[in-house]
């Protein structure tokens, strides 16, 4: 069998990261399986909020470190943001309740309930993994399957960030608790900054496919991480369709043709970096036994199928957007997993409606996305934008600045700015420009991609957090406020203004986590309009074995969508060429 380089010498700390849909769960644990198969003690740990650790290795995992029995010497841990976060904010009001009086609790405990407090509880947890040295001495290896790019690098930016937050000793610290802990804090965040920039104690893997955003998204991964002092770093390029199959099919030969060349004109700053190539499958990368066929090289042939699927007609794009224009404006967001295409789908969406002579706003709130890239060119009735981070936090501060800071002393003043370079400030800026957006949604249409399912989950948790404290403020017990006062939220749970679209692709990994997302829509009062299934090989009937595999493995997940998932539902077929530029995303809403 082949040798990896990313499996060569390898460090205690092995981090697996890129865009979403790339394959990093399925590589982290097939490393983890592999490493512990050769008798070593290894530890894989999900830092994804919507994470997929336990349904790939095939169990349930859970918020505590679990040995998986099917392989010996292996145990998981997924990071569950929300009962990390439930268990810090305890262990900070736990102390005082019956202490101080009510109304100071419930005062803390609001506090306590913003997505920022849930991103501290779980980088917390994450920092403790990388400097607990009773791990370090159970096991022989840690390796992170982390969330997608954008969510990721400010995962791990936060322990520089709260180390030098810290380290100047100002500013309100109520999303870390109280102030007698912080020197402790203080402590673990510089020893997580030394461990992760030390490349004989860290690697990270840099995981992509043969696609322009993806590598686009690893070059740009690739300088973040290196800015932060994180060096030590590998390449993977994943699924790569192998030549034997484009005898027969056009479509597979135009895959891979365009994977080809995307590989020749691969970004400069990759190309110094140790780099592996792996085959695409023609299997779902769910449980043991195929994770072990993973790193195998070469893969094992496919029998020609004699029989191929056929589907039922299907609701395209176009239909969709019959019903979605009845009212003349609102707010159209698509989620779902990273990778399975939102972006693109989102710019088809808007360009189908703008073509019909409505005027609508097409936005990201994913800081990795490529809205212009995906358009490549500009239209009638249409405008892009993008929220982004930094900006909207510097915007954000500004405004605070002018608004609070205008009346204090100049020790006040710097006491303010001190307050506002807390990496808090960013998720609470963010969720400001997040509803300034959505309100055009009243007089226009408002077509937003959203960041992966972990990300919007936790902007979701900010905008139930505003919510609640506006309840608060205004002595409702209800689900309704004064028109002036409504919420996002509310926003978001009327049907009648917002029509959430769930991505998917026919797989079953994708699958599971579109359900887990409606599940939590519902539970937030939010009623998904509909299904889109992307990439669809069904529909595109391919002859190429290994594409004739894939387009089996479809039927049953497609199955399971239209008769247990979805009230309504779209099927978009897999492209032979690109859906980029406003022709070709014509031609995708009606494929």
């Amino acid at each position: 069998m082949k040798s990896f380089l990313f499996l060569e010498n390898l460090p205690f700390f092995l981090f697996f990261t890129g865009k979403g849909g790339v394959g990093k769960t399925s590589l982290a644990c097939a490393t983890a399986v592999s490493l512990a198969d050769q008798g070593l003690r290894v530890l894989i740990v999900s830092t994804d909020p919507a994470s997929n650790v336990g349904q790939v290795l095939n169990t349930d995992i859970g918020n505590s470190i679990k040995v998986i029995t099917s392989v010996p010497g292996l145990s998981a841990l997924e990071i569950d943001p929300q009962a990390t976060a439930q268990a810090y904010r305890e262990r900070i009001v736990g102390p005082v309740r019956g202490v101080l009086p009510e109304t100071v609790v419930k005062s803390i405990e609001e506090q306590l309930s913003g997505a920022c407090t849930t991103e501290i509880a779980a980088f917390d947890e994450f920092t403790a993994l990388l400097t607990n040295p009773t791990l370090q001495q159970k096991f022989d290896h840690i390796v992170f399957d982390t969330a997608p790019t954008g969510h990721t690098i400010r995962m791990l930016q936060l322990p520089a960030a709260w180390s030098n937050f810290l380290s100047e000793g100002k500013g309100d610290a109520s999303c870390l608790g109280p102030l007698s802990g912080l020197e402790k804090q203080r402590s673990t965040y510089q020893n997580a900054v030394l461990t992760l920039t030390d490349p004989k104690r860290t690697r990270m893997i840099l995981v992509a496919r043969a696609q322009h955003s993806s590598l686009l998204e690893a070059a740009r991964t690739h300088e973040e991480l290196a800015l932060i002092g994180l060096t030590g770093q590998h390449l993977i390029i994943n699924g790569i369709l192998p030549e034997d199959e484009t005898k027969t099919d056009s479509l597979a030969k135009a895959l891979w043709q365009r994977e080809q060349s995307e590989l020749r004109q691969i970004p400069l700053v990759l190309q110094g970096i140790p780099t592996d190539k792996i085959p695409l499958h023609p299997f779902n990368l769910v449980g043991v036994s195929y994770l072990r066929k993973l790193l195998a090289n070469p893969a094992p042939g496919i029998p020609l199928s004699k029989t191929f699927p056929t589907l039922p007609s299907a609701p395209d794009l176009a239909d969709l957007v019959d019903s979605l224009i009845n009212q003349g404006h609102g707010l159209i967001m698509l989620m779902g997993k990273g990778g399975v295409g939102k972006t693109t789908l989102a710019a088809a969406i808007a360009v189908e409606i703008a073509n019909r002579g409505f005027s609508v706003h097409l936005t990201t709130s994913d800081p990795a996305a490529h809205l212009h890239q995906t358009l490549d060119g500009a239209l009638d009735n249409l405008i892009v934008s993008r929220i982004d981070p930094q900006v909207e936090t510097e915007k954000y501060r500004e405004s605070i600045l002018e608004s609070k800071g205008k009346n204090l002393d100049e020790h006040g003043r710097m006491l303010l700015q001190e307050d506002l370079r807390s990496p808090c400030t960013e998720e609470i800026a963010v969720f400001h420009a997040f509803s300034r957006i959505i309100q055009e949604a009243k007089k226009k249409f408002v077509v937003m991609d959203t960041a992966p399912t972990g990300h919007t989950l936790l902007l979701l948790d900010a905008t139930g957090a505003y919510h609640r404290e506006m309840a608060r403020q205004t002595g409702s017990t209800g689900q309704s406020f004064a028109s002036p006062l409504a919420t996002p939220l509310m926003q978001l749970q009327d049907p009648q203004q917002t029509k959430v679209l769930i991505v998917t692709l026919a797989e079953n990994t994708p699958v599971i986590e579109a359900a887990n997302l409606q599940s939590e829509l519902r539970r937030a009062g939010i009623e998904p309009w509909a299904w889109i299934i992307n990439n669809c090989l069904v529909l595109a009937r391919p002859t190429s074995p290994l594409l004739q595999q894939r387009a089996l493995n479809e039927l049953p997940q497609i199955n399971e969508i239209i008769t247990k998932h979805a009230t309504r539902y779209a099927v978009v077929s897999l492209q032979s060429l690109p859906p980029i530029g406003i022709e070709q995303l014509k031609a995708l809403a009606r494929s």
